[in-house]
């Protein structure tokens, strides 16, 4: 697992595997099917699922759901260190 230094981060709900910095943080105005999502430039300790079209509130667009690698937790990113 590659561990990120840094005041800002966004790991695994459920087993605080960081996944990305806020920094990498592309857009934040996407709304999923499950609440609001982000574009992120990089990110890391994720599996990636099937690349799919969704309608999203901004408009058709390809999409995959992320999963951490190490619990396989699908798609619960939470903010910490803020």
């Amino acid at each position: 697992m590659a561990d990120m230094v840094g005041p800002r981060l966004y790991s695994c709900c459920n087993c605080r595997n960081q996944i990305a910095l806020h920094d990498d943080i592309i857009s934040k105005s996407f709304q999923g099917r499950n609440g609001m999502a982000f574009l992120f430039s990089h990110a890391m300790n994720i599996m990636v699922g099937p690349k799919e079209d969704r309608q999203l509130m901004t408009g058709l667009h390809t999409v995959a759901d992320v999963y951490c690698c190490d619990c396989r937790e699908k798609s619960k990113i939470v903010k910490e260190n803020w």
